[in-house]
């Protein structure tokens, strides 16, 4: 029996399910390259948030980012930056954009990956 780590399981699952594919986004503003996740935001549970999240921020919906991460944001998708998003696990409980209650996304300056993961994650 071959061993799966943790990583490929997710990258697999990631893989396997449609809702991380860009032909499902409207306008994107930047490709996401790759994306991955990590243990922390798969163990969410909740695919379609996870979607609904990719999707607003492909569109340049940056979530629960202060005004000046917006403003980074909107010239790093011109200038290829590293772009941040934050969103609220539960949308019923306030998010700050950081610590509990928080998803972020990661798109790398370079657009080779997009990554999925808790704040604590990084």
């Amino acid at each position: 029996m071959e061993h799966v780590t943790q990583e490929q399981a997710v990258q697999e699952q990631i893989e396997s399910h449609p809702v991380f594919t860009r032909e499902r986004v409207i306008y994107p503003l930047f490709p996401l390259g790759q994306v991955v996740a990590t243990g922390g935001a798969m163990g969410i549970g909740d695919l379609s948030l996870l979607n609904r999240c990719l999707n607003r921020h492909v569109r340049g919906d940056w979530g629960c980012v202060c005004e000046e991460d917006a403003k980074t944001n909107n010239e790093a998708t011109k200038a290829e930056w590293r772009i941040l998003s934050a969103y609220p696990i539960d949308e019923s409980k306030p998010c700050k954009g950081y610590g509990d209650n928080t998803l972020w996304i990661i798109t790398e300056a370079d657009r080779s990956v997009t990554t999925f993961l808790l704040p604590d994650e990084y």
